[in-house]
């Protein structure tokens, strides 16, 4: 194989692959007998047929898996050989070939510009740890023991009262008639709460043990039996029992009832907890610091094809007079998306950053345990999206470069109160929210377009209508 780089301009280069006619011979004598042991021809033995009638037969189809096999390896081959990152999917164009010819093409790249990372150890950003104090644990676990009542028997004369749990059986009717689901048995509500029906909870306040209620209520929109939805009906409620609240102890038994070995674990967990919480959304801040001076890095070419797809994808849904007026803010902002995400894969390329199936498993995991309920759901749609895990893949690459970035540049370190951390936290979102306002004002007849990250495509070649895949 040989190869030529002609016509550069810029970041645009012509690329010429030449496979003499042997090499081409070579593939296509392999292919043949691939192809010779498989077919069964009428007066050949398996693996007999002549080249000659396979030739007749099978040649056209034979070349074309031929062609494309050679282009696919060749062409990577080529620009590897060049050290030439093409900027999107370059353009072929097949001077020479046929079969018992040699081969020759052109491949029209525009390449990804030189990008200099070396100032990255240059970057300075805040880089914050959390000192919980003692005091707002405690009061974490006071809002727990406060959301878990305890309940107690109340004396056989004692009312109702709303907080209280009254423990009863029903029997409902609608038009004097039971339906489907219409009876109770120790069905248990928290009065005003008003999570059973829309407005049973208040008439039972005032009712005592053993006390026989007649309470009215609508059946929801949503009634699995839809002739009785939005229907009045009538519940006869016998009260069983009649439950105050009473604070919950937090003690050891309180922490082993949440899964701690004991009180002073339940403290550390929830300690480490709230550090958590607050951990991921400054470690935003500090990303952000970054990434806004990476977009301060000078690259002076970038590809006008790359800037374009990013610009479809900014002005997506917006009307062809929006989009126009739109255009050269989105140029910007397609240039600085653009370029950081040239630095970051530059940066992960020299670091040789790569995702293991184990990470990647790992993050996935960690998306099911935010999502309690629904885990099914949530591995369903990974496994039926390869796009979804993807793009997974991608955010968790970036993270790995982010934090190598952090070593390598200069971290000024702050160690701050839970208070500390809200007020710098609601800083930040105030200055979100005032440039958010300055440009709806600046751009206030234009939409406003979803932001979403651009896909690099992948050489394929249009040599030939048929398809030859190499897993």
């Amino acid at each position: 194989m040989k190869v030529t780089v002609e016509n550069k301009k810029g970041l645009n280069k012509d690329v010429k692959v030449f496979i003499d006619k042997k090499t081409m011979d070579f593939y296509m004598n392999e292919k043949y007998e691939e192809i010779k042991s498989s077919v069964n021809l009428k007066g050949f033995r398996p693996g007999k047929v002549p080249r000659e009638i396979l030739k007749r037969q099978f040649g056209k189809a034979v070349f074309s898996e031929v062609l494309n096999k050679v282009l696919k390896d060749t062409s990577t081959k080529a620009l590897e050989e060049k050290k030439i990152k093409p900027a999107g999917q370059p353009k072929l164009d097949l001077k020479t070939y046929g079969e018992d010819k040699e081969l020759e093409y052109v491949l029209s790249v525009t390449e990804l510009p030189k990008v200099d990372i070396k100032a990255i150890s240059d970057i300075k950003f805040d880089q914050y740890s959390i000192k919980i104090d003692i005091s707002e644990t405690d009061k974490r676990i006071k809002e727990i023991a406060k959301n878990q009542p305890n309940f107690k028997d109340a004396p056989r004369d004692k009312k109702a009262e709303e907080g209280d749990l009254v423990v009863l059986d029903y029997n409902a009717t609608v038009d004097d008639k039971p339906f489907k689901g219409s009876e109770g048995k120790n069905t248990q509500l928290t009065l005003g709460k008003d999570l059973f029906l829309k407005g049973f909870d208040k008439q039972l306040i005032g009712v005592m043990k053993d006390d026989t209620k007649i309470v009215e209520a609508v059946l929801p929109e949503n009634f699995p039996e839809k002739e009785l939805a939005n229907k009045k009906s009538k519940f006869t409620c016998k009260i069983i029992s009649i439950k105050k609240p009473e604070d919950v102890k937090i003690n050891d038994e309180f922490a082993k009832n949440l899964g701690a070995k004991n009180l002073e674990d339940l403290k550390k967990l929830i300690s480490n907890q709230i550090t958590e919480e607050y951990k991921n959304s400054l470690d935003r801040l500090s990303k952000n610091q970054i990434l806004k001076q990476l977009e301060k890095f000078k690259i002076e070419d970038i590809p006008e094809n790359l800037i374009e797809e990013e610009i479809k994808i900014l002005s997506k849904g917006m009307s062809e007079k929006d989009a126009k007026e739109s255009r050269k803010n989105f140029e910007e902002i397609a240039k600085k998306r653009i370029k950081t995400g040239l630095i970051l894969n530059e940066f992960g390329e020299q670091n040789k950053i790569k995702v293991s199936e184990q990470e990647l498993q790992a993050e996935i995991q960690k998306q099911l345990r935010m999502m309690p309920g629904q885990e099914k759901m949530v591995m369903d749609f990974y496994q039926k999206n390869p796009s979804a895990v993807a793009s997974l893949r991608g955010t968790v690459y970036e993270e790995k470069i982010i934090n190598l970035i952090k070593e390598k540049a200069k971290s000024n370190k702050k160690e701050i109160s839970k208070v500390e951390a809200e007020k710098i936290l609601k800083e930040s979102q105030n200055e979100v929210n005032t440039q958010s306002i300055k440009k709806e004002t600046k751009n206030s007849t234009k939409s406003k377009p979803t932001v979403k990250k651009t896909n690099k495509t992948s050489f394929k070649s249009k040599a030939s209508k048929k398809k030859v895949s190499k897993k």
